[in-house]
């Protein structure tokens, strides 16, 4: 492997401060953040009213089972959606990006210190994601394609094959990643939008029928029905969790489309379309008691019931495409920050720097899907699943922004502990409610989660292990150089760039040169790639040369780790102060190291073969970098970890 010079991560070159200087206007943004943000909250509806009714106990007052998960509903909306993340955390950017890892990225800058309690933090949120990027498609799709067994004039056979059709959906979903969805995206916006629009309409058709249930609206109703549900009320608090699962995104695509837009979409379409759709449903089960057994979909009237359907299986897909979306642009940001090996992370358009694709998380993503659909079957049974994953994510989002209150903005830890512990309060409840359903299914996205948390855990250690064994036995530059002019070696014509992590001590790809080849190019070049703690790095500030001496010069190049490291482009920016290099007449040198397990040091010999295992399977460092193939050369050394 080539000793470690950075990593990879891109994701659009936009900021906060950066849409004011892009041609979309407000209105264009806020269409877009309602595409890309809202698909997974939006297709809440379909299932969160069902699942919290059929928790209620039968001895419950029906109107107070009604009322009460309606107040609980509109409230977790309130609480968890507009205050936590519009109103507080969004404010928490790291240069206009959010998400779990650019929170630990600015709350490691905030501590001016290496953290490892924050690293375990952020390795936490993104294994969660990944659980929640798992499941997503699963429910979405499913409750969704599950609305044909109530269609009119469906026979019974048509309504069993709503499994076939769901994994149709989700395998051609999978399968068009590679071609990129730029265009797909495009409509997004107005899909999404018209879905909203028809979730409000259908909600106030049905509230004439039962004006009295805007009373949910008031929070002494959910109160009331926790308490006469006793612990079974607590179970419910799972199921109305549902209705919340998707507020992440609003703060993880912060950065494409600034905090403006997704407030304004959030306050004046998603959440009045959200709430009045849950209130139908509610008057919809108030005057037809049995609509509660599938609430959502009884209360489409025939004459636009496949319409509807086509929509919520539309919207069901772009919710799905933004899980998938946001799974690959955590994954660049995981590479870059060193929390996973190097993977093939591929452009799939020229014009937008954020439509990626990344195969290995892209198979890992339709085999967790395909598993799912097996095993569970049903939207009722992946529900039991779906929630923990969340509010964990949501919990590592509440502790680290206590890190970014206390030592960012300086506040005192009183106020520090006030702000996130309510939060973390309300996070908990949800939390505890969630684990209940470890046997149904919850179990699954945390043993996921955990496996993943190994591996970043196992990764991040393993090349901190393997940096520091190279470190110990490696030659200081200086001396290096000094030795040179003392015994002067043979010359070779043209420039040598030497990829190092450590440009402090010599290369082992030029130890090696030296050793085994005898020769010293005219012009070295010790080139370090390195990981700043914001999403993107402007080009004035993306390199730096320092001269050693006539033989060496530095060379660190600076990438945001939601940016992909691009060698031969960065040299380019090595005109402007002075240093030329012709691409094609430029060797580059990288140090393949063979790594054995040692379990007399390091990690523990499980460990060790895990961490072997995920550098051989790394992505190779001549195409992650964009070096030209038949400009390098790679010289190994073995290494015990």
């Amino acid at each position: 492997m080539a000793e470690p010079a950075g990593s990879s991560g891109d994701a659009p070159p936009t900021s906060t401060d950066s849409h004011q200087g892009r041609s979309e206007g407000f209105g264009a943004l806020a269409l877009g953040a309602i595409g890309v943000v809202f698909g997974d909250i939006g297709t809440s509806p379909i299932y969160a009213m069902r699942e919290a009714l059929a928790h209620s106990r039968a001895d419950v007052s029906p109107e107070l089972s009604v009322l009460g998960v309606i107040s609980l509903i509109t409230w977790a909306l309130v609480l968890v959606v507009t205050i936590k993340y519009v109103a507080f955390l969004m404010r928490a950017d790291n240069k206009g990006e959010g998400g779990t890892l650019a929170l630990m990225a600015l709350a490691q800058r905030a501590l001016s210190k290496r953290s490892g309690v924050v690293l375990f933090l952020g390795m936490v949120g993104a294994a969660l994601f990944y659980g929640d990027g798992v499941i997503t498609p699963a429910i979405s799709v499913l409750g969704a394609v599950e609305g044909l067994r109530d269609a009119p004039g469906v026979s019974p056979e048509l309504g069993a094959l709503v499994l076939p059709i769901s994994a149709a959906i989700l395998i051609a979903l999978f399968l068009v990643q590679s071609r990129g969805t730029a265009s797909m995206a495009r409509a997004f916006g107005p899909i999404t939008t018209a879905w909203f629009l028809i979730l409000a309409a259908l909600g106030i058709f049905h509230i004439f029928e039962a004006p009295s249930v805007l009373r949910g609206l008031m929070p002494h109703y959910g109160i009331l029905f926790l308490l006469d549900n006793g612990f079974v009320g607590f179970v419910i608090l799972g199921s109305v969790f549902l209705a919340v699962t998707g507020a992440e995104a609003l703060y993880a695509d912060m950065g494409h489309f600034g905090k403006r837009p997704i407030q304004a979409g959030w306050l004046f379409l998603v959440l009045p379309s959200l709430v009045l759709n849950y209130l139908g449903q509610g008057a919809l089960v108030l005057a037809h008691p049995e609509a509660r057994e599938n609430p959502f979909f009884d209360m489409i009237p025939v004459a636009v019931y496949w319409p509807v359907l086509l929509m919520a299986t539309a919207a069901s897909v772009i919710a799905s495409q933004a899980v998938i979306t946001g799974a690959f642009s955590m994954t660049q940001q995981a590479v870059q920050l060193g929390l996973l090996p190097r993977m093939d992370i591929r452009r799939t358009s020229e014009t937008q720097a954020g439509q990626i694709y990344v195969p290995q998380v892209n198979t890992f993503l339709l085999i967790g899907v395909m598993l799912l659909l097996v095993t569970f079957q049903t939207s009722s049974n992946l529900a039991a699943a779906y929630g923990i994953a969340v509010t964990g994510s949501m919990f590592v989002d509440t502790l680290l922004f206590f890190v970014i209150i206390r030592h960012l903005w300086k506040k005192p830890f009183w106020m520090a502990a006030l702000a996130a512990g309510g939060f973390g309060l309300l996070d908990i409840v949800f939390i505890s409610s969630n684990l209940l359903k470890l046997p149904q299914g919850a179990w699954m996205p945390l043993v996921m989660g955990a496996l993943l948390v190994v591996i970043m855990w196992t990764w991040n250690r393993g090349t901190r292990i393997l940096s520091e064994k190279t470190h110990q036995d490696s030659v200081a530059l200086a001396d290096l150089s000094d030795m040179l002019l003392a015994r002067p070696p043979h010359r070779a014509s043209g420039s040598a760039v030497f990829l190092t992590s450590d440009p402090d001590v010599a290369p082992v790809a030029l130890m090696h040169n030296l050793k085994h080849n005898k020769v010293l190019h005219e012009r070295n070049i010790i080139l370090t790639v390195i990981t700043a703690q914001t999403p993107r790095v402007r080009d004035e500030e993306r390199i730096r040369i320092e001269p050693i001496n006539s033989d060496f010069k530095k060379l660190t190049v600076s990438y945001g780790f939601m940016e992909s490291p691009n060698i031969p482009r960065a040299m380019t920016l090595c005109r402007q102060q002075g240093l030329k290099f012709d691409i094609m007449a430029t060797s580059f040198f990288l140090g393949r190291r063979s790594v054995v397990a040692s379990a007399s040091s390091g990690m523990p010999l499980w460990q060790d073969k895990l961490f072997i295992f995920l550098m051989r399977n790394a992505a190779n460092p001549t195409d992650f970098y964009k070096i030209p193939p038949g400009r390098v050369v790679e010289l190994g050394t073995q290494v015990s970890v």
